[in-house]
């Protein structure tokens, strides 16, 4: 049977945790040849400290969510379902539902050819975008994917985006040359 990537709801702040466990838990079921990787997705982020100082660290992409590559069974799901801090898999009715390639693609990706071509585009400010407009993400994990602008801070030159990220709007901050306006 496949391997498919399933993404695994977790209670906010437990994903390091879950991935620590759900591994413990895959090796004492001896499910090694069945559930093959456990991956949270994460970027760099640098922010502008006080003084001028330049902080890099990781952040969450999709915090509160887990993605699991597994071959789908009753042991498995009972397995990964079972470990403490899962709150359940997305789904429809219930039912686990497994992405597609593009989806798991989009959300693992980190710039690549997508950040030369959004560096090379034109450069964008706060000031031309307003809320309300539709955008498309350029750069970053979250390329690809279509939102709805809902605040705009033109000193900082950040927005504030609505995604649909697994089924639910998600607000996201980006800045303006991430983006590119729809239409």
């Amino acid at each position: 049977m496949a391997k498919r990537w399933y993404v695994v709801h977790t209670y906010s702040g437990y994903e390091n945790k879950v991935k620590t466990d759900l591994e413990h838990r895959i090796e004492i079921y001896g499910l090694e040849d069945k559930v093959v990787d456990i991956q949270i997705p994460t970027e760099q982020v640098t922010e502008l400290k006080d003084g001028g100082k330049r902080e890099t660290k990781e952040n969450k992409v999709f915090p509160s969510y887990v993605l699991v590559r597994m071959e789908m069974d009753d042991n498995t799901w009972a397995v990964v379902r079972n470990t403490p801090g899962v709150t359940g898999f997305v789904g429809l009715d219930g039912k686990p539902s497994p992405l597609r390639r593009d989806e798991f693609e989009k959300m693992i990706r980190r710039g690549g050819n997508r950040a030369a071509a959004a560096a090379a585009a034109p450069k964008r400010t706060a000031s031309n975008i307003e809320a309300g407009q539709s955008i498309k993400v350029l750069s970053g994990p979250l390329a690809d994917f279509d939102g709805v602008v809902s605040e705009v801070n033109a000193e900082s030159g950040k927005i504030k985006v609505m995604l649909t990220i697994f089924g639910r709007e998600t607000p996201v901050e980006l800045t303006a040359d991430q983006v590119s306006v729809i239409g």
